[in-house]
């Protein structure tokens, strides 16, 4: 699955130094604003100990991680929605990812310019959403302004849309993003072709400094109490450290720095996995002696639609499913182990496939 996360905020909060830590895809960070014009973008490993294990136990000719591609998205600034800074250019970008991993500023620091000259995240936060706001406002009602012509003729089904485009469009004007309604499978049809922005899931990262990396500080604070009824996930990365364990070459080197700093793994790799969780995916894997793969699905796909992640073919010609749970193979250590000791099944089109299964697909076009 081509998955795409764009990194947003304000200028200058720490956006390409964390696009930079995630994907070592040096893209220019500067204390001031606009550094960042074009979008970078940065095509990550998304970080698995399962298939490090499965690797070391089949011993294959390559091995492949699932990806996520993460788009660095410039700055945007009061007035986006109506093109300042960029600013249409920048919600275009937008536009076109999956989930929103939201980056504020919560640090101080005289030496870092701040856009708005102080550390406010609460105010950051809703500059952003105010911006995004307003561009689906705007391509709300255009939508409503054609769909009311034909209403004005009678059409039953132009009625329905432009009543459920007026919910939407109040839902806004009461200042609140598209993600807080939940949609109706109706409603989805009607808004689908509009690509939302504020309809996107979104991660909040806050960048804080060495000493908040662990527990968090006041601004933090501040921000979970704002967005506890949004049902999104916060996560705190200390940029700056990021940066550094970024530079060091080995693994050895990396565990002994954050070691030293209290943390278990680095924030980009707590980062990633909540963005699988934020988009409801999961993994299984493909294990063979030429290669060990993670395949990256939705939670609740049946097998064929697995198979037809890896080729269209899989899932047309799909006939069965040879399964084994990732514990039973690493406990087991083979296939032939495992097959053996009875714990490889067969199963059928209406497997819905778990985290962790190791697989192989029977078909036939």
């Amino acid at each position: 699955m081509a998955l795409k996360c764009g990194i947003v905020g304000l200028p200058n909060v720490g956006k390409s130094t964390l696009f930079n830590c995630l994907s070592k895809a040096k893209a220019q960070s500067a204390n001031f604003p606009f550094c960042t014009i074009e979008p970078n973008v940065g095509v990550i490993n998304v970080p698995d100990e399962r298939l490090e294990k499965l690797a070391e136990l089949v011993n294959p000719e390559k091995v492949q991680a699932t990806t996520i591609e993460i788009v660095d998205i410039a700055g945007l600034v009061k007035g986006a929605s109506k093109g300042e800074g960029l600013g249409n250019k920048f919600l275009a970008n937008i536009r076109e990812c999956n989930a929103i991993i939201h980056v504020l500023r919560c640090f101080d620091d005289d030496n870092i310019v701040h856009v708005e000259a102080s550390v406010n995240p609460i105010r950051d936060k809703e500059t952003i959403d105010f911006e995004l706001q307003l561009k689906d406002l705007e391509a709300l009602e255009k939508k409503r302004e054609k769909k009311q012509k034909i209403a004005n003729s009678g059409d039953k089904d132009a009625i329905k849309s432009v009543e459920i485009l007026d919910k939407y469009i109040t839902n806004i004007q009461e200042g609140r993003s598209v993600r807080s309604l939940t949609a109706t499978d109706t409603e989805k049809e009607v808004i689908q072709d509009l690509h939302l922005l504020t309809q996107k899931p979104v991660l909040y990262v806050c960048n804080v400094d060495e000493s908040a990396a662990k527990s968090g500080n006041k601004y933090v604070a501040q921000l979970k109490e704002v967005v506890e009824n949004e049902n999104a996930e916060i996560l705190l990365i200390a940029t700056a450290i990021e940066a550094e364990i970024a530079e060091l070459e080995t693994i050895n080197e990396q565990q002994l720095f954050l070691e030293e700093m209290g943390l278990q793994k680095p924030g980009s790799h707590h980062l990633i996995q909540a963005t699988y969780r934020l988009l409801n995916l999961q993994t299984y894997f493909t294990a063979g002696k030429k290669e060990v793969r993670a395949w990256t699905i939705k939670k609740g796909m049946k097998a064929p639609q697995a198979a037809g992640v890896i080729h269209s073919d899989f899932e047309k010609g799909f006939i069965r499913a040879e399964v084994i749970a990732y514990n039973d193979f690493v406990t087991l250590e083979s296939e032939q182990a495992c097959k053996d000791a009875g714990k490889l099944s067969v199963e059928g089109k209406e497997y819905i496939v778990k985290d962790g299964d190791v697989m192989h697909f029977r078909f036939n076009v």
